[in-house]
């Protein structure tokens, strides 16, 4: 925590008590590696798969398959560089990078919806024939490959369940297992009634199934990157909580916002009695906004007398 005296006792003090090491783990990078490497081996499976069989169902995923590479490749550079230490041009470091990648891979999912959903409407309107053998082995060897990744990823997750960017790369493959899903069930209804549509129709169910997933990951990143106030924090309730610290007898200029989904920061100003003890109160706010609110970043500006930001009266 930072805390910053006004000018009206001239003078500046600093205490920390936050790391900068939050929600990264080198578990979870390599994790999302290995799971980047099976995903893009299997595509090429799946690429091969579907032109023999002719279905739309195998072609469509390995497209989002190929997207799912190009994510998991991003959210594995996201962790990386989220590990380099803070400098002079970052001094947060590379952290909201992490942020920006799960963002950048949830937009990706709607235009892969975007391009099946196309593809599907034009050939419901002209059915393409499907091998339904060739077409439920490519597709079962997907789900194999799909739910180990999917797996690999969620053991990993852990108390990281709030990290945006293994978040975005577990929607991806999570589409995909639900991808290989589709195709099982629409080879399985070829081979018994031989009826083409059923290929284009769960291409679309898919689709719908993984927009809500991008949707969450899109809209929580997005509100991030834009500075908003994180889920659970309220000026008000800080406010009242930080005015029952002795000593401390008015707090306003409350700000938060994140710079991960995991990492919540905060500034504000606590106006203190003359004779408060500067680091007997400041211990005591530190404490309340870690304990109570989960914030344990925060720059504090203690004031005596007015706010030096009050309104000036009109002249």
């Amino acid at each position: 925590m930072h805390a910053h005296d006004d000018p009206h006792d001239h003078g500046e003090g600093h205490s920390h008590s936050h790391s900068h090491s939050h929600g990264v783990t080198g578990d979870s990078e390599r994790r999302v590696f290995v799971v980047m490497l099976l995903t893009g081996g299997f595509m090429l499976a799946e690429v091969a798969g579907g032109v023999l069989s002719g279905s739309l169902a195998l072609l469509a995923d390995a497209g989002h398959m190929l997207t799912d590479f190009a994510a998991l490749a991003l959210a594995w550079l996201a962790f990386r560089l989220t590990r380099r230490p803070a400098d002079a041009q970052r001094s947060y470091g590379w952290y909201r990078f992490e942020v920006l990648a799960a963002f950048v891979n949830g937009l990706s999912l709607f235009v892969i919806a975007g391009f099946i959903t196309f593809e599907a409407l034009h050939r419901l309107s002209e059915p393409v024939p499907v091998s339904g053998g060739p077409m439920l082995v490519i597709a079962g060897l997907g789900l194999v490959v799909n739910a180990a990744a999917f797996w690999i990823l969620r053991r990993g997750a852990g108390g990281e369940s709030e990290n945006l960017n293994l978040r975005g790369a577990m929607v991806h493959v999570l589409g995909d297992l639900l991808g290989s899903v589709a195709a099982i069930a629409a080879a399985v209804v070829i081979l018994w009634t031989g009826w083409y549509p059923i290929d284009p129709i769960l291409s679309v169910l898919v689709v719908l199934l993984i927009l809500r997933s991008a949707w969450i990951v899109v809209r929580e990143s997005g509100h991030i990157l834009l500075e908003g106030t994180p889920t659970g924090i309220d000026a008000a309730r800080i406010g009242a909580a930080l005015r029952s610290v002795p000593g401390v007898t008015d707090v306003h200029h409350v700000h938060a916002w994140s710079l991960t989904g995991e990492r919540k920061l905060l500034t504000l100003h606590a106006v203190v009695e003359d004779d408060a003890d500067h680091t007997a109160t400041l211990s005591a706010i530190d404490r309340v906004l870690r304990e109570r609110f989960g914030i344990d970043h925060a720059t504090v500006q203690i004031e005596r007398g007015d706010c030096i930001h009050a309104p000036k009266p009109a002249s």
